[in-house]
């Protein structure tokens, strides 16, 4: 057994699970799993640098995990930083705040990473309820990582579009407008167009969504009253659920999403991106497997993510 931390620095959040790992019997037992809003990726998307006031919010939040680890007595920590450290030409600067923070060398890890871990900690515990080939989506703030297979991942893309970079880019008006939509769906469309020449969509048998935006949509599709994570992992909900509940929060004002029991303070603004992201992946993958020959009736809801392929990859070093 190894009491290992995993920290997960994306661009809208920085994220930790504190777990008990047993290799030998193939367990990960949570001790403490939380989430911040820091916008690290603020501004990253036009200016190409981390902002000031965005590093200190994430240092100040390391700085806090790194007490908290200290108290569970981590025996070892792996810092991953994503899609808007990969971007910034200042990543020099953060790595040493958080070396300085922590103590351990944050690892700024590329796409393809990424949904290696993603794959790793959503099949984990998905893989004996649901046939593969999986294709898990991670949808983050900067990025969108999109992996198939089945024991392993078989192909793999980052696509540059997240909730975070698509508001910034696209999505300025409350609530945007048709013509906003309609940019920021062409971006995504073409990203996507990009990544299927990678990956091979139609050959997933199930669909699973990954990390804060589809999260949400899916707590949206359930109609929870206040976020229930034992509700929302491991839901199936029918395509066209899915759809709706992506459009309805993309059409709603700020103030008629902050209304919502379930909508942490933090998404308010760039969940109307997540979920066109969102809606965009599903009707294409829909798409793409009845091109093939298949039918794709449900998507699957994952809290279990990078967050524990990290955990892993932690205890197995």
């Amino acid at each position: 057994m190894t009491r290992v931390a995993a920290i997960d620095c994306g661009t809208n959040s920085i994220r930790l699970l504190v777990a008990d790992v047993d290799r030998g019997a193939g367990t990960l037992v949570d001790l403490d799993r939380r989430m911040e809003v820091v916008r690290l990726g603020q501004g990253v998307d036009r200016t190409g640098r981390i902002a000031p006031e965005a590093m200190a919010r994430t240092l100040d939040a390391a700085q806090r995990y790194g007490r908290i680890c200290d108290d569970l007595g981590v025996e070892a920590v792996r810092f991953v930083a994503t899609s808007a450290s990969r971007d910034a030409e200042n990543r020099d600067e953060f790595v040493v705040g958080v070396r300085d923070a922590l103590g351990v060398e944050p690892e700024v890890v590329e796409g393809t990473e990424e949904a290696a871990l993603s794959f790793r900690g959503a099949t984990g515990v998905l893989a004996a309820r649901h046939p593969g080939p999986y294709l898990v989506v991670d949808l983050g703030g900067g990025s969108t990582e999109l992996v198939l297979g089945t024991s392993a991942p078989e192909a793999a893309y980052s696509m540059d579009v997240g909730c975070v970079r698509i508001t910034e880019r696209h999505l300025l008006g409350d609530p945007p407008t048709t013509a906003e939509v309609a940019a920021a769906r062409h971006d995504v469309a073409a990203a996507l167009d990009t990544a299927a020449a990678v990956v091979p969509l139609g050959k997933a048998v199930t669909l699973v969504g990954l990390a804060g935006s589809v999260t949400t949509v899916t707590a949206h599709a359930l109609g929870l009253p206040s976020y229930q994570p034992a509700r929302i992992d491991g839901a199936v909900l029918p395509v066209e659920t899915v759809l709706a509940a992506c459009d309805d929060l993309l059409a709603r004002s700020h103030e008629q999403r902050a209304e919502l029991g379930f909508m942490h303070p933090g998404r308010i603004d760039v969940i109307g991106a997540g979920a066109l992201v969102w809606r965009e992946v599903v009707s294409r993958v829909r798409d793409e497997v009845a091109a093939a020959g298949g039918r794709l009736t449900d998507v699957v809801t994952s809290e279990h993510d990078i967050l524990d392929g990290i955990a892993w990859s932690a205890a197995e070093r």
